[in-house]
């Protein structure tokens, strides 16, 4: 698989996405959208002449206009051009600012995922770091709908951080390995 075509970062992806995702259930959420099929991966392309946030409108347009049964998130993967963890940063605090100016706040939110990815107060090899490590940079729009009816089904969203730090600390280094692979690039 050719990771620097769209298919090929779609692919990589999908798999982080099955494997560290769904298959350590980081987000209970997001298994009921993935069996169905309600999961849209997008990939910004620079070269298209778009910036940034005319393609995070286009997903946001293409998100209102779908029914949460046929199209509940998206991920946003930015293969190029946002490896710097730093400058990432900055670009989710924009997305977040559009967003906010949209007055779409509430409606929608965007979780961060990038391969460097390094909460506040944290040491850059800390094994939570890896909840939120990806094969490429991501923005991922989740409607605010979703999260509602999930907590109000009784989900229990205050302990999702917690948990997740705990099940990556108890992976072994060949996990780790196996499942973050992408990381050793």
């Amino acid at each position: 698989m050719n990771p620097t075509t769209t298919t090929g970062v779609i692919a990589q992806t999908k798999h982080w996405f099955e494997t560290v995702v769904l298959g350590l259930n980081l987000c209970p959420f997001a298994h009921a959208p993935a069996k169905h099929n309600r999961i849209r991966f997008a990939v910004f392309d620079e070269s298209q002449g778009l910036g940034l946030l005319e393609v995070l409108a286009d997903e946001v347009t293409r998100l209102q206009n779908a029914s949460i049964d046929e199209m509940e998130t998206t991920l946003l993967i930015l293969p190029e051009g946002f490896e710097d963890f730093y400058f990432y940063t900055v670009t989710v605090q924009q997305a977040d600012s559009w967003l906010n100016k949209q007055r779409l706040q509430g409606v929608y939110q965007i979780a961060h995922f990038h391969p460097d990815y390094q909460f506040s107060d944290t040491d850059y090899d800390e094994r939570s770091n890896l909840t939120n490590r990806s094969p490429y940079p991501i923005l991922h729009l989740l409607r605010e709908q979703s999260l509602s009816t999930a907590i109000d089904n009784g989900a229990d969203t205050e302990s999702i951080p917690a948990r997740n730090i705990e099940r990556m600390e108890s992976l072994t280094e060949q996990e780790v390995a196996q499942l973050f692979d992408y990381l050793a690039r």
